[in-house]
């Protein structure tokens, strides 16, 4: 019976011990998040992200949850008779409209992911980007046809304030986050891309990476042309890319860009729908998405993780 449970478990103690380097690695350093595409509304992908989120936390890491909810907000515009309106990609945002998203954001997919993350322990604190000045925005004017466009309540990051994020990771908390920002200028609440400001609070809290999850593979080579995914890329590759990219990557992309230019050392958009893809991403030799690192990426630091 012995040599048999030896032979069973030792599967699992290579997969452990695969896990070292990184654990060695990531461990007290801050991960951003950002939660969204099919893993928010898959039951499945839900517990399987919240899972992987509390291991990080038990790991060693840090990690810190920023999240949207466009078609949350899109199904409760719907059943109030509101309609949704987009320019330049961007939801139009009406103060009635901006009403649901705030309900929404705060009111339901934060308190359903803070749910999830505290079956697992007391560990996560819900808040938005207004509480304690976190993100401080302005009215985003889109320029459409050479003319800036008023969108409504769209909001532009103009400032980060991380005390009150800090002050819980120290406390051994996870702070979730939903993408709301007061105006210092007129004191109204804006709706902020989720991407952008996950990409902002990574850049202002330091962190060692940035992850989004969306619904493709990663950043493909040669989209519709071919399915191979860039597994690695600089940010001079990445923006040379942008031109050309789909309007949904562009956001993302952008935040990868900012985040690698402004200290964070690596930034990765991997495919949620893929159950336990943050942990792959982190603690495995493969890795899957896409990563971007920065231009000057010191020689100890290439061949890093994540790559294919």
């Amino acid at each position: 019976m012995s040599a048999a449970r030896k032979h069973t478990a030792l599967p699992k103690a290579q997969i452990l011990i695969e896990a070292l380097p990184w654990l060695t690695r990531h461990n007290g350093k801050n991960v951003v998040i950002k939660f969204g595409g099919n893993a928010m509304i898959d039951d499945e992908l839900k517990a399987a992200f919240a899972q992987d989120v509390v291991f990080l936390r038990h790991a060693g890491l840090k990690p810190v949850v920023v999240h949207g909810g466009g078609p949350q907000i899109s199904a409760q515009l719907d059943k109030q008779g509101l309609v949704s309106e987009f320019k330049a990609g961007l939801r139009v945002t009406t103060p009635e409209a901006m009403d649901v998203v705030r309900m929404v954001l705060a009111g339901q997919v934060q308190r359903e992911l803070v749910g999830l993350l505290n079956q697992h322990g007391p560990l996560a604190v819900g808040m938005t980007g207004e509480d304690a000045h976190t993100i401080t925005a302005t009215q985003h004017r889109p320029v459409i046809d050479g003319e800036a466009v008023d969108i409504g309540r769209v909001g532009e990051i103009t400032a980060i304030d991380t005390g009150a994020i800090q002050a819980l990771l120290d406390d051994g908390r996870i702070p979730v986050i939903s993408s709301i920002a007061r105006s210092a200028e007129d004191n109204h609440v804006y709706n902020v891309n989720a991407d952008t400001a996950a990409a902002a609070l990574a850049a202002a809290l330091g962190a060692e990476t940035l992850m989004v999850l969306t619904d493709v593979e990663g950043l493909y080579e040669d989209w519709p042309n071919s399915d191979d995914v860039i597994s690695r890329l600089t940010a001079t590759e990445l923006e040379k890319l942008l031109p050309d990219l789909s309007s949904g990557m562009v956001p993302k992309m952008q935040g990868c860009l900012h985040a690698v230019r402004n200290g964070v050392e690596t930034a990765r958009v991997i495919d949620g729908r893929v159950q336990h893809s943050i942990l792959l991403e982190i603690f495995t030799d493969e890795g899957i998405g896409t990563m971007v690192v920065p231009d000057a990426t010191p020689a100890a630091q290439t061949g890093d993780e994540g790559e294919s």
